[in-house]
């Protein structure tokens, strides 16, 4: 897939926590509506995959960039997961019409899950990346050594450097204790819409069998899980993608 030369410019929204950044173009519907992941923007290499294939196809997209992210006003370090919660809901409830197909990468996935349970009407179905529901509580907190997690204890925050470019990761005590009061994992969590997930084997971060406990959680009569083999966290290869949009085009027709 080819990507464009000059990027799209943002236009704004006032959202919960401040003016919130977003790119939003009309078609037919279900329209698309973009949940990123954490510490990611709105202009990461599978959402410019997917609004070049949305173009394409006459179908409206939506994405934005979560408070304290990207484009967007606030602090990364005074927002937790309610707050990036909050602020897909506005968007989603404020800036699209008609039910939408959520498309949720990592943390992405969690978000999509909480609009799921709480504004059902406006999901037509869920394409979830490696999705990270209460990651918060049932992946970080396990998969890091037992210093560094006492080290976010005792200093309130830690950073890590990215597994994946130059960037360090930075994570807030405050943004985990929110996390552990807004699960989805704990509750039923009913799907009438369609839900696709893909799971990279090879994910360190989100594993394949904390996809599948999500996809066994979840009640519904059309949920199914695609694991890719060498698959990882990211799944932004070319033949990720592909499979990507092709599992988007199942769900809009």
């Amino acid at each position: 897939m080819s990507y464009r030369e000059d990027p799209i410019l943002a236009s704004y929204t006032d959202g919960p926590n401040g003016r919130l950044a977003m790119i939003s173009r009309a078609g037919r519907g279900p329209g698309l509506f973009w949940l990123g992941g954490y510490g990611s923007d709105m202009r990461g290499s599978k959402i410019e995959a997917i609004d070049e294939w949305a173009e394409n196809e006459g179908i409206a997209l939506t994405r934005f960039d979560y408070s304290g992210h990207g484009e967007s006003d606030g602090n990364f370090e005074d927002r937790v997961i309610s707050s990036w919660y909050q602020d897909a809901a506005h968007v989603l409830e404020t800036e699209t019409e008609g039910p939408q197909v959520l498309i949720g990468s990592s943390m992405g996935g969690w978000m999509a899950c909480l609009l799921l349970r709480n504004m059902p009407e406006k999901v037509a179905g869920m394409v979830l990346i490696n999705p990270a529901p209460d990651f918060a509580t049932e992946l970080t907190p396990k998969q890091w050594p037992a210093a560094q997690w006492q080290a976010l204890q005792q200093e309130g925050r830690i950073e890590i450097p990215s597994a994946f470019d130059d960037s360090v990761m930075v994570y807030t005590r405050a943004m985990f204790e929110d996390g552990a009061r807004t699960t989805v994992l704990d509750q039923p969590l009913h799907a009438p819409c369609p839900v696709r997930m893909l799971s990279g084997m090879s994910d360190d971060v989100v594993p394949s069998t904390h996809v599948l406990r999500l996809a066994d959680h979840m009640q519904g009569d059309d949920i199914t899980v695609t694991l890719v083999k060498g698959g990882d966290h990211r799944l932004s290869e070319p033949a990720d993608l592909t499979r990507l949009t092709d599992t988007i085009r199942e769900l809009v027709g």
